[in-house]
């Protein structure tokens, strides 16, 4: 692994971090391209017209049925009867026409009428004219088409009767018309209608003849009133059509069962799905590309968003890759099993794999975005051997299950336990296997619900083991220092911290203390507070090298720098900085660890011999009395230095208060502000005030009692005088 990083340094640095990043990229594209080139490719099967399928067949896509879409609105425009329609104003046209009739009839009677007697003037008595001469008048004043369809004897009746029987025979006939024309009748009631009319004037008071004449108008008169509307029977038919929904073979339909026969019906939906022609498409592979080209695009903004090094940024990009690849591997390999004959093995995928791997390496940000990705692949891959069909089920299954282990792993209780994670894990597997198959509304026997135990089980179990198998080879290799790495350093049974504790206790519980102060301060300004209390464990171990030199192991003994020139007690003080990291490195502990024991001191200036070494009149620079650094290049370095420094001067004070507490707290933030001393790190001033509020609150927590009893505390301290 180690020969692997330096050779991708060397790559980056032919290429340059950002054509590597893109090369990086690329080959993240071209992978997962042809992991899941096969899943989308449209599947051909050979079938034989009258012979029984060799394999169940489903549909890899929607498409419409055309011909059977077809026979559904011509059976539906079939069952869509013919309208009628009646008109209405036929009753009232008919009317009309019956009453000028006898209107006509009662003029004749008045113009043929004798002379009114008693004029006064002798008139010679005109002969009354015959029939034949009315019934002529009367003709005249109606229409050839009546005058020809009506019989001669109507004419005769009319003309032959009283005007006052006339105008009964009228209002009958007219009456009787207008309720049988308000009914519907259609061509085949037409006489129907006409003998109800001849019904209801049979029974009427007028004489013969003239009962006959109107019996005959009715009858004449009396036509169909309703006809055939094409205009709204087409209307009727069109909202039927409109009515008709497409028939679709839907994606992930079977559509023959192996050993059943393929008959003509079977054969053209075969056809019409494309899995039997040549009609090759390019659709699903252009989709397949779209999704690549966005996942790389959203990879590069999302790693290239962060305000890390360029270093940082291209070693995460690294490790993301690499998980994303394993974890795509793993899922094309279990995809390859699965089948008719193996259902559902998505569900042994150990689906949180790659995001408790990643939140190791990483950290959440990271592991959430490549649980997303996986969980779209995952949809894709699971397809159970059906080209083109989404496994949604098996997405959310993956999705949840990687989030899961992204929050179980952000807990205390399981940093230091992968594996009871993945206990922990398994149940919820089980979870949401049970939720999705429940969702589904599925029957399923005792054997299936083992089934998928055992899959949630295998998943969770495996998805720990191999974060654990694999962590190690990722942390050598990348040297990343991870969680559990952290965790592993701060075994109080670590061969280097038993050397402090046994050659430098005192060094060794100062250390201590100053782990407790420093978490605290950087988990209040969202540095890794973890780090903070492993990197102090080990900040001194250079003073390992002369531990009676420092007065926190000068127990029971002089100190030996009353002995010895300022300028030698300088350079033993400083040496434990670089004598540290030299022991740090040749045990080969992370970079991270060494850069906090070189750089907790900064460059600050060891102010006791300087002013030592001026007033015994030598010749002295303040340069020469300073640490060679480098200054504080982390947040955490910047809050263990100030920890360190607070932490000893507190114990050397005689009664500390919550006061005096405060003033030293803000005495020697003030004092590395102004000499420059975290001008290399993006500490902001508002963090410093939180780091000075919570350095306060731990000291006052330890040396409460000392603040809260101060008079017992000088009564003791007299009695051990």
């Amino acid at each position: 692994m180690n020969k692997l990083n330096a050779y991708l340094t060397k790559v980056k640095d032919l290429l340059g971090i950002k054509v590597f990043q893109i090369v990086l990229l690329l080959f993240l594209g071209v992978f997962s391209y042809a992991v899941m080139y096969s899943n989308v490719k449209p599947e051909k099967v050979s079938v034989e017209l009258f012979k029984p399928a060799d394999q169940t067949i489903i549909a890899g896509k929607t498409v419409e049925d055309t011909f059977k879409t077809e026979q559904e609105k011509n059976d539906i425009v079939k069952q869509v009867s013919d309208v009628y329609s009646v008109k209405k104003e036929y009753a009232q046209n008919k009317v009309d026409l019956v009453a000028s009739i006898f209107d006509s009839a009662i003029e004749v009677k008045s113009e043929t009428a004798p002379p009114l007697q008693g004029t006064g003037k002798p008139e010679k008595p005109e002969a009354p004219l015959p029939m034949e001469k009315k019934v002529q008048l009367l003709k005249g004043k109606l229409t050839d088409e009546v005058n020809k369809d009506l019989p001669n004897q109507v004419f005769t009746a009319l003309v032959g009767a009283s005007e006052s029987d006339i105008q009964i025979a009228k209002d009958s006939t007219i009456t009787v018309v207008n309720n049988v024309m308000s009914t519907r009748i259609p061509a085949d009631e037409v006489e129907n209608a006409k003998k109800r009319a001849e019904e209801e004037l049979r029974f009427s008071s007028l004489n013969s003849e003239l009962k006959a004449a109107s019996i005959a108008l009715a009858r004449y008169v009396i036509i169909q009133n309703v006809f055939f509307d094409r205009e709204k029977t087409e209307e009727q038919r069109q909202k039927a059509l409109e009515s008709v929904e497409p028939v679709k073979i839907l994606q992930g339909q079977i559509i023959v069962v192996e050993g059943q026969l393929v008959d003509r019906e079977i054969y053209r939906k075969l056809e019409l799905t494309g899995v039997l022609g040549e009609d090759n498409t390019s659709q699903p592979f252009v989709g397949l590309g779209i999704i690549i080209i966005l996942t790389v695009a959203a990879l590069y903004y999302f790693f290239n968003s962060t305000e890390e090094s360029k270093d940082f940024k291209t070693n995460h990009l690294i490790i993301f890759i690499i998980v994303f690849l394993v974890a795509l591997s793993f899922m094309k390999t279990i995809s390859l099993f699965s089948g008719n004959r193996y259902p559902n093995l998505g569900y042994f995928f150990p689906a949180a794999m790659a995001s408790m791997l990643i939140k190791n390496l990483l950290n959440e940000r990271y592991a959430a975005a490549a649980t997303i990705l996986l969980a779209g692949f995952g949809t894709i891959i699971f397809n159970e051997g059906s080209t083109g069909i989404l496994d949604i089920p098996i997405g959310l299954y993956i999705l949840f299950s990687g989030m899961a282990g992204i929050i179980i792993l952000t807990s205390r209780n399981f940093k230091s336990r992968i594996l009871s994670a993945g206990l922990a894990l398994s149940l919820v597997n089980y979870a949401l296997i049970l939720s999705l198959l429940f969702i589904a509304d599925g029957h399923y026997s005792k054997i299936e619900f083992l089934y998928y135990f055992a899959a949630a089980l295998v998943s969770g179990l495996l998805s720990s083991i191999l974060t654990i198998g694999l962590l190690p080879f990722f942390e050598a290799g990348f040297g990343v220092l991870s969680t559990m790495k952290l965790i592993e350093l701060s075994n109080p049974n670590h061969p280097l911290l038993r050397k402090i504790l046994t050659e430098a206790p005192g060094t060794y519980h100062h250390s201590i203390m100053v782990a407790n102060l420093a978490e605290s301060a950087c988990e209040a300004i969202g540095a890794n507070g973890l780090l903070a209390r492993v990197g102090c464990y080990y900040h001194d171990i250079g003073k390992t090298k002369r531990p009676q030199f420092f007065i926190e192991n000068q127990m029971n003994i002089d100190n030996p720098h009353d002995r010895l020139p300022p300028a030698t007690s300088r350079d033993i003080i400083i040496a434990h900085a670089t004598d540290g990291g030299e022991i740090l490195r040749k045990h080969k502990l992370p970079k991270e660890i060494v850069d906090i024991a070189e750089q907790h001191h900064g460059t600050t200036l060891l102010k006791y011999f300087y002013h030592k070494a001026s007033q015994l009149g030598e010749d002295v620079k303040e340069e020469d009395y300073r640490y060679p650094g480098p200054k504080a290049q982390t947040k955490e370095i910047a809050v263990i230095g100030i920890a360190d420094s607070v932490e000893a001067a507190v114990r050397s004070m005689a009664q500390p208060t919550a006061e005096k507490i405060e003033s030293l707290v803000v005495s020697i933030i003030s004092d590395r502000l102004h000499d420059h001393q975290f001008n290399e790190c993006d500490i902001t001033m508002r963090e410093l005030q939180i780091v000075k509020t919570s350095l306060c609150e731990t000291l006052n927590g330890i040396f409460h009692s000392r603040i809260e009893y101060p008079e017992f505390q000088k009564t003791e301290q007299k009695v051990k005088a």
